[in-house]
């Protein structure tokens, strides 16, 4: 039975440098410094190392360095302050742990690791990390807490463990990336552990972009009765200080901070857009690039993920450029200017008309008697991957890659052409939702977006038909089936893992289903070779799906 019946912690809903032990660890010592009269303060998992460290944590110096950092954390507590709840990763005995260090009085006053270390999806933790034990509590100023640590707040085991043993408020640490349509899922599972346990719980979670993955924040309280007294924002950091009473039935945090999260499909819109503009801006800031170019054509998908840089980045940080081809429309230009003029950044052109033809010649003697074909198309998009990384060889910026994720499936992009850049935006997006975000873009102006209120292209960008422009009168239909069928089909393959049957039961032509299901195992090798992009759903490519390049696996055959 404690004998403290208040208690004030403070959220630290927070960015991270990956691998930057000491950046981190000043970080949090500002926090503290400037959080005032606090009890606990609470940092997201691994905190101090940075999340996903993947294999950085195998590296003895790391370790070391977050050794020292923890304990240079440690004695700062030493002024009798607020404590700190620390996510770091821990050696003992030859095993790595994620852990969480409670620093209070000077000290490591105690460690608790944890226990379901997830394997799926983005997550390797199983590769770098060992499962703590059940944890026990910790005891804080005389209140019982139990830590369980992302993942172990997911399953009703662990925190059924912390209520037997005596904890009576649950602070869960987290680094949950985002993916469309999770943080209802989070709230839902929060709200199940506490009805089951009977304990308030404070759920954290980081904020900002490490590579593929994005942290949306949006960290929250559940109190006993399944009320939700505190909100933190999305999208943004945010140190919030949480204040908890106790009466006899137990601890209650007060109510506080309230923020609007949006819903619905402009909740999901927003938020896809969200994390396209955080997964850019923080890369680019991350990896020390001026800035970012392009190749605008006047499609939409150049088009959209010209307006996600300006927004992530400021007009004066993105340059584009047209790169036309003698089948390049005036059209396609006409839109391509207009888009730069409202987005305010700098547009300059390069016509590739001269290297098309010196290509011709050089080859013309190899290829006599062949009739044209895909070749020369691409032979194209790689003269254009040539100019912009030539550009950015000269200049520095880096380039984007404007390929969306129906490309991407089926192959319907060139390597060493328009696959070329260091960071696509669009890659986990299916060009149905190109052109939603698109739309929503038009009509809505980001919260943190630095470009232009109001529209950022013309409708003829969203509504026009796609085209490569790489032969004459060329559309994307004349290779592919319409995107709404397309994209529906791959979702079942890729989101949900069905078969060709399975689809063909849904209503789709056998055929084309096959086609589909040929044209994205095919394809394996080129995305093997693709830059790194945001993670915006369930199965993106790269961290979430992994396939042989070399396989014969069809279902279609089985």
């Amino acid at each position: 039975m404690s004998m403290t019946d208040q208690l004030t912690i403070l959220l630290a809903q927070i960015p991270q440098t990956v691998g930057h032990c000491r950046r981190n660890a000043d970080a949090m010592l500002k926090i503290r410094q400037e959080a005032g009269k606090v009890d606990l303060i609470l940092f997201p998992e691994l905190q101090l190392i940075g999340y996903p460290p993947e294999d950085l944590v195998l590296k003895p110096s790391l370790l070391q360095n977050a050794k020292e950092e923890l304990e240079r954390l440690a004695l700062a507590t030493s002024d009798g302050g607020a404590a700190m709840l620390v996510g770091t990763a821990w050696q003992e005995k030859g095993r790595i742990f994620n852990a969480v260090a409670l620093l209070d009085q000077g000290k490591i006053a105690a460690i608790r690791y944890k226990h379901d270390l997830p394997n799926y999806g983005t997550f390797d933790e199983k590769r770098i990390f060992s499962a703590g034990p059940l944890p026990e509590p910790v005891l804080f100023r005389d209140v019982s807490l139990g830590i369980p640590v992302c993942e172990d707040i997911w399953t009703e085991k662990l925190c059924d463990h912390l209520k037997e043993r005596g904890a009576e408020i649950l602070l869960v640490p987290n680094g949950s990336p985002f993916e469309s349509g999770k943080y209802p899922v989070r709230r839902k599972v929060v709200a199940d552990r506490v009805k089951e346990t009977g304990l308030p719980c404070l759920y954290l979670n980081r904020v900002g972009g490490q590579d593929e993955v994005v942290f949306d924040g949006g960290s929250f309280v559940v109190n006993r009765d399944g009320a939700v007294p505190v909100s933190l924002p999305r999208w943004q950091a945010d140190c919030y200080v949480t204040r908890w009473h106790k009466t006899e039935e137990g601890w209650s945090c007060d109510e506080g901070l309230q923020s609007k999260i949006s819903e619905g499909e402009d909740g999901r819109l927003s938020d896809i857009y969200q994390a396209m503009m955080m997964g850019l801006g923080d890369y680019v800031r991350q990896n020390g690039f001026s800035g970012v170019l392009l190749g605008l054509s006047g499609g939409i998908d150049s088009a959209l993920s010209a307006a996600v840089a300006v927004d992530a980045l400021g007009a004066d940080k993105v340059w584009c450029v047209m790169l036309p081809s003698r089948y390049t429309s005036q059209e396609s230009l006409d839109d391509a200017r207009a888009c730069a003029e409202m987005l305010g950044c700098r547009l300059d052109s390069v016509p590739i008309n001269p290297a098309v033809e010196a290509i011709d010649g050089m080859l013309a003697p190899l290829f006599s008697g062949k009739k044209p074909d895909i070749t020369e198309e691409n032979i194209q998009s790689r003269l254009r991957g040539v100019v912009l990384m030539a550009i950015s060889n000269k200049f520095s910026p880096m380039v984007l890659t404007t390929g969306n994720k129906s490309e991407m499936a089926v192959g319907y992009a060139t390597l060493y052409g328009d696959m070329n850049g260091g960071y696509s935006v669009l890659k986990d997006l299916y060009k149905s939702d190109v052109f939603k975000v698109s739309r929503w873009r038009n009509s809505h102006k980001p919260a943190h977006a630095l470009g232009p209120d109001g529209y950022v292209m013309p409708d003829r960008v969203i509504t026009k038909p796609p085209s490569a422009e790489l032969r004459e009168d060329q559309k994307d239909s004349d290779s592919l089936p319409p995107y709404d069928i397309l994209d529906a089909v791959l979702h079942g393959l890729i989101e949900e893992d069905l078969s060709c049957s399975d689809l063909v039961k849904r209503g789709y032509d056998p055929d084309l289903v096959t086609r589909i299901e040929n044209l994205l195992h095919r394809a394996e090798y080129k995305r093997r070779q693709a830059p790194p992009g945001v993670k915006l759903g369930s199965r993106n490519f790269g961290r979430d799906r992994r396939y042989p390049l070399s396989h014969q696996f069809r279902s279609s055959h089985s």
